[in-house]
């Protein structure tokens, strides 16, 4: 198995948090399943307020029934919790709680702007937690052929480095390394020797992992592209059908990491695959 021991998993009932459940019976033998149901806090009378809550704890029991189902049919025991409160707030606090390793949800992505702003909730866990976040789209990967594995050379992508050769070697799958040097028209215009160094520098840092890989026995390739990170990264993963992308977040401190833009969030909004995102501290 890879080291991830215990995985948290926040399921709303969505075909994309039902493949997350999925794709965690693969990476871990201890699963908690959580139900998260919203509190109420109308200004109606307290016979309402127990009606209300009464509708909510069932909503969050069918929930949790309708994870169990899954495990059942995937002879895969888990654990559930049905907790109440704000989304984010409750999944990095039971995660926390409970010290899982990994938190994995689904990505819904119903529209484009959705797709773009990689959801409300998402974006928070991944802010607010040391955890590692696996994001999965409705498709979901049950299989881990092909990963790709985007980097940028520093330290804050370490922890992301040494997480996709555990998978990768676990799997006996291929692994893509890619790293993208940003470049656009005036870029190349006004600095093409700056450039060629950047290039260069990426190329040395993806052959010093290429060399850790083969050490482990993992198949791998190489491959450096210009252009804008998020763009070049999403391509190159539809276009090696990749299983699973993995990025390191710079594990920026509370809202400093929920703005929008980031290259992981990007990718995460756009990409056609399942996206493990790796603090640099866990």
């Amino acid at each position: 198995m890879t080291n991830y021991r215990k995985v948290l998993v926040a399921f709303d009932g969505s075909e994309a948090s039902k493949s997350a459940l999925r794709m965690s019976f693969t990476l871990a033998t201890w699963i908690k399943v959580l139900a998260v149901v919203p509190d109420y806090n109308g200004d109606i009378d307290l016979t309402g307020v127990s009606e209300i809550k009464a509708i909510t704890h069932g909503l969050g029991q069918k929930l949790l029934t309708e994870a169990m189902a899954i495990a059942l049919e995937e002879k895969t025991p888990i654990l559930t919790n049905l907790d109440q409160g704000e989304p984010y707030e409750r999944i990095v606090h039971v995660a926390e709680n409970e010290k899982c390793d990994l938190i994995a949800m689904g990505r819904k992505g119903l529209t484009s702007l959705e797709r773009a702003l990689m959801g409300y909730v998402t974006a928070r866990v991944i802010g607010y937690t040391n955890k590692d976040v696996l994001v999965v789209p409705e498709r979901g990967s049950d299989h881990l052929h092909e990963m790709l594995l985007a980097t940028d050379g520093s330290p804050n992508t370490a922890r992301a480095v040494s997480r996709a050769l555990a998978i990768a070697r676990q799997f006996k799958a291929r692994l893509t390394l890619v790293s993208v040097v940003y470049a656009n028209n005036e870029f190349l215009a006004h600095a093409p020797e700056i450039l060629e160094r950047l290039v260069q520098r990426a190329r040395a840092d993806l052959e010093a992992i290429e060399s850790r890989a083969r050490t482990e026995g993992i198949e791998t390739r190489v491959v450096i592209r210009q252009g804008d990170p998020h763009v070049e990264i999403t391509a190159l993963a539809a276009t090696i059908g990749a299983d699973l992308i993995v990025l390191g977040s710079h594990g920026k401190k509370a809202l400093s990491r929920l703005l929008m833009g980031s290259v992981a969030e990007q990718v995460i909004g756009s990409a056609p695959s399942p996206v493990l995102v790796c603090h640099s501290t866990g």
